[in-house]
């Protein structure tokens, strides 16, 4: 997915960046859109954009120092901006104090509403780092150079750009909250006054919210946020759809009124009856949350019924029990719709009991029942805590949660260097749904809904993930690949001699365990393929009668230059991924001619001449794979073939698979020969015929257990015949065992063939 402006102020055109002296006037520029107020024949009336809103919510918790900061910052800003506009028309200083106004509502301290007031002043004025360090202190200075984007520096396309910007953002946020807050607050406001900007643009801008801060927003458990940011974006990407959902909406109010009334009475009345002092008060679905789950259910308007639901808020814990055992007295409650937040919160740390009962005339209606503390909570998350105000106090359980993923980005970063997939692990992470699930200890871990083991391994600890061979789920053995319910309890079972496989990316969902995989498999491939790299040049060297190299032999350096490459090392593991052909490079150290390339009749010569063939050990890793169309065993004739970016895959001779891609690149094929000492437990696949009669598939288990081999996969075709055809896979260490496996499962009377899977 394409991601646009990651602007820190704006989602609009950047203004160009000019050298010179800290502030100028500049052209007129706009945060959603550079253009200055339309001239007219009549002088128009100067729009004023006044502080005092701002400094009226700020009196009421800043000290009166405080409150002069946010002041002096306003003036700095105000100055900084001088001559600027909105496409509104308005005065840009209106977009920062709009800013900050959205960050007092969170009550946030005094160095972060001077941030917010000065979020642009880095990326549209010149202002130094350094110079907002010496007149704000340090504070304000990071978090503000979190917020700005990247676009003094050179990048190859908009998209690297775009996903470096966010990547820098996003560690500014594990450094210190308050960079994504005043983000998300600079956001919402742009997202207001999208009217003023073109139809395309504003689906743009919306479409790059829906996905990166609307996942945030509520990853943080900013839910009044979110719910706003999702309804602004579906009027921009889809106006019709949003203005005739909203007349339905109002319509539907209207028609229900009745009943929810009647419902909001009863329950008024009857909570106190029971002794319960609550608030109950009425809440609809947002727009976008109704259009959504109409796309999700494929139904209409008419067919989502509970769109309307009620908020009850008491004074303790409880009281939450109690209100919802009161509130199943008066209706009857719908089996499968009730969820305990309170007792597992939500990733977010969202509290809440839900329950959906049966209303009067069939009505479902949702009922929330939560106290107040955890209703501030719900609203503003993170925002309600001072997680990032005071490193000496003790953290809650939402704040350490928040700090835990905060962490877990840096952790992301230290194993991913590239901008793109750094950006794609994250948004891994910030997936709604999650899944609760239980270590052998008791202890809950959240991971996104479809997380399987794998991913459960590698939130507890990064080695227990790189050595993981099998998980035990509820007691039971299960795959790796199994995706994980909500009150599993899991356990991972760990060999020093295991190593993460390339393909468990096709199935992990956090992006820890992603980046953790690929961190393993880029660094250990990238050794092993140097490693086998050398061993195919030697054989280059060797076939055609050249003195091998040195490691400091100069024409190295001349090579890597020529070819770009970096490095000897980076030469050679091309060689052993199988993006260089080792005779080419070897040609290029012929003393008769230093840069001469492999031409198609000098192949033809090598691969006629070759001799010493490469010795297969069948536990080289990542660099040589026997491949698993055939499936190879010690003892059975092999040839090998270079493939891109796979390096060696070694093929049974007889292979149909290898002998097509032979005659195609037959330059890519080499001579190779078992070593004396394999690797044992390599994998084969064999068909077995069989009569489909009780315990045969337990006989048949056993017997290959006694001839000391291992079942891998089993399935069977035809069950509910007189006569099945099992497709196995077992581990063996060579052909003659093998050979000793298919004699012992003959021994038993309804086997009736057995075949060797070979293509």
């Amino acid at each position: 997915m394409a991601f646009s402006s990651l602007r820190g102020a704006s989602s609009g055109l950047i203004a160009a960046l000019k050298k010179g002296p800290r502030i100028r006037r500049r052209k007129a520029t706009g945060a959603v859109g550079a253009r200055p107020p339309a001239k007219s024949g009549k002088a128009a009336a100067p729009v004023v954009a006044s502080l005092a809103p701002l400094v009226g919510i700020i009196e009421t918790y800043l000290s009166t120092k405080e409150v002069n900061r946010v002041k002096e910052a306003w003036k700095f800003a105000d100055q900084a901006h001088l001559g600027q506009f909105r496409a509104s028309g308005e005065p840009y200083i209106s977009h920062p104090i709009a800013v900050t106004e959205i960050c007092a509502g969170w009550k946030l301290d005094a160095d972060a509403l001077c941030a917010a007031l000065l979020h642009d002043v880095i990326e549209d004025q010149d202002v130094s780092k350094q110079e907002l360090a010496e007149k704000f202190g340090n504070d304000v200075a990071e978090i503000v150079d979190g917020v700005s984007k990247l676009d003094r520096l050179e990048f190859a396309t908009k998209m690297e750009q775009q996903a470096e910007s966010f990547r820098k953002m996003l560690l500014a946020m594990a450094r210190d909250v308050r960079v994504i807050l005043i983000k998300l607050a600079d956001r919402l406001h742009n997202m207001r006054t999208l009217g003023a900007v073109g139809p395309e643009k504003r689906r743009r801008i919306a479409r790059e919210t829906l996905d990166i801060y609307t996942p945030i927003a509520h990853r943080l458990g900013l839910n009044a946020l979110y719910r706003e940011l999702q309804d602004l974006c579906f009027e921009a990407v889809y106006p019709n759809r949003y203005h005739v959902l909203q007349k339905a909406l109002l319509a539907a109010r209207g028609n229900r009124r009745e009943v929810l009334g009647k419902i909001a009475d009863a329950v008024r009345v009857a909570l106190p009856a029971a002794g319960i002092e609550a608030d109950v008060s009425g809440r609809e679905k947002s727009l976008f949350g109704i259009y959504k789950k109409m796309v999700e259910q494929k139904k209409s308007f008419s067919d989502v019924l509970d769109i309307y639901g009620f908020r009850v808020i008491v004074h303790t814990l409880p009281e939450c029990y109690l209100a919802l055992g009161t509130v199943h007295q008066l209706y009857r409650p719908v089996p499968g719709k009730f969820k305990d937040y309170i007792a597992i919160p939500k990733l977010n740390g969202y509290q809440s009991l839900h329950t959906t009962v049966v209303g009067p005339y069939g009505t479902p209606v949702e009922f929330q029942f939560r106290t107040r503390e955890m209703d501030h909570v719900a609203e503003e998350g993170v925002a309600s805590h001072w997680l990032y105000k005071d490193d000496d106090v003790s953290l809650n359980d939402l704040q350490k949660q928040t700090h835990q993923w905060l962490q877990s980005l840096l952790d992301i970063q230290s194993q991913t260097g590239d901008s793109g997939e750094f950006l794609e692990h994250v948004k891994v992470d910030l997936f709604p749904d999650a899944v609760y699930v239980f270590t052998p200890q008791g202890k809950i871990l959240s991971l996104p809904r479809g997380a399987t083991p794998i991913d459960f391994a590698y939130a507890i600890h990064t080695d227990i993930g790189n050595q993981a061979v099998a998980s035990r789920v509820n007691d039971e053995f299960v795959p790796l690949r199994t995706e994980l319910k909500s009150g599993d309890s899991v356990e991972i079972i760990t060999s020093a001699a295991s190593r993460p496989s390339a393909q468990w990316l096709n199935f992990v969902r956090t992006g820890r365990a992603r980046s953790e995989i690929r961190h393993y498999l880029r660094t250990v491939k990238y050794e092993e393929s140097v490693a086998f790299g050398q061993r195919l040049l030697d054989q280059a060297f060797d076939q055609l009668g050249l003195t091998r190299p040195s490691a400091d032999d100069p024409n190295w350096e001349k090579l890597a230059k020529s070819s770009g490459a970096a490095s000897r090392d980076e030469i050679l593991a091309d060689i052993g991924l199988g993006k260089r052909l080792a005779a080419v490079v070897a040609r290029r150290f012929a003393p008769e001619n230093a840069i001469l390339a492999t031409t198609a009749a000098a192949v033809d010569e090598i691969t006629a001449n070759r001799s010493a063939p490469i010795m297969i050990h069948g536990n080289e890793g990542q660099a040589v794979q026997l491949a698993p169309c055939c499936g190879p065993l010690p003892g059975d004739a092999i040839i090998g073939g270079i493939r891109v970016g796979h390096g060696l895959v070694v093929h049974m001779a007889e292979c149909a698979t290898a002998q097509r891609q032979r005659v195609r690149e037959p330059e890519r094929w080499v001579p190779v020969m078992w070593a004396a000492n394999t690797a044992r437990h390599l994998s084969t696949r064999l068909d077995v015929i069989m009569l489909n009669e009780r315990g045969v598939l337990g006989r048949l288990a056993a017997e290959i257990a006694a001839a000391d081999s291992n079942i891998v996969h089993l399935t069977m075709a035809d069950e509910a015949s007189k006569t099945g055809i099992v497709h196995l896979t077992v581990q063996v260490d060579s052909r003659n065992h093998l050979a000793q496996v298919i004699r012992a499962i003959r021994h038993i009377p309804q086997i009736q063939k057995i075949v060797r899977v070979k293509g």
